[in-house]
């Protein structure tokens, strides 16, 4: 994803992201408003933000982002160690060249991929209605926003069993499950890959049976559906 509300100096960017094979654009944007947005909503592994903005400065917007790596592109040196200190991945001072990028990409992939390493646990720890538990990944089938609380999502397991995890958004879940056996469907549900048994253009029929004793199936949303594309077929 990137941010930089000069219109030229982000087209610039863009271009210089498509001569990088190992980089997609997933969206570009000049308003930190709209990028932080739009978000919530899209699938990306890394940003590349500039920081003085009108609206906000990348450094804020950082500080939403839940823990996505950053990369900085400034056109001032004296945010360098304020950017370290968020944790950013790499500083880069325009003009940009693109062996500088390509340097600062590769730095996001190594960081991306050490990142997929450490992450070999099988469970995660979870606020419910009913206090803390543990809840393991082969046994969670799909998650939902509650009807009562947005900010809470309820959690079928393959054995019936329902959880309400308390206060958890989407984006916090996503980092926490494994990449390629979950995967978010549209605005208010998130699917374990194996549950599901057939899908078309905009609907997923599961192995999930409601009371009624027919299967639970699940809108599959435009936004969504190219990530779940590329899941469900890897």
């Amino acid at each position: 994803m990137l941010l930089d509300d000069e219109l030229p100096g982000l087209t610039y960017l863009k271009m210089l992201c498509e001569q990088i094979p190992e980089l997609e654009v997933v969206k570009a944007f000049n308003s930190p408003i709209v990028f932080l947005k739009e978000a919530a909503n899209l699938t990306f592994d890394f940003c590349i933000l500039d920081i003085e903005m009108p609206e906000m400065s990348g450094l804020q917007v950082s500080n939403l982002l839940q823990g996505k790596p950053v990369v900085f592109a400034t056109a001032y040196k004296h945010y360098a160690l304020e950017a370290f200190d968020l944790n950013a991945i790499d500083y880069i001072t325009k003009p940009i060249k693109l062996e500088r990028l390509q340097q600062a990409v590769q730095k996001a992939i190594t960081h991306l991929g050490k990142k997929k390493q450490l992450n070999t646990k099988n469970f995660i720890q979870v606020n419910t209605d009913k206090g803390k538990a543990i809840l393991f990944f082969d046994r969670l089938v799909y998650i939902k926003t509650s009807d009562t609380d947005s900010r809470d999502k309820v959690a079928r397991l393959f054995d019936g069993e329902v959880l309400v995890l308390k206060n958890i958004s989407f984006d916090r879940l996503l980092i926490d499950l494994p990449e390629f056996e979950f995967c978010r469907i549209n605005k208010k549900e998130l699917i374990s890959l194996k549950a599901v048994q057939v899908f078309t253009y905009d609907e997923i029929s599961t192995n999930i049976f409601i009371d009624s004793g027919k299967p639970l199936k699940l809108t599959l949303s435009e936004a969504y559906k190219r990530e779940f594309l590329y899941k469900i077929s890897g």
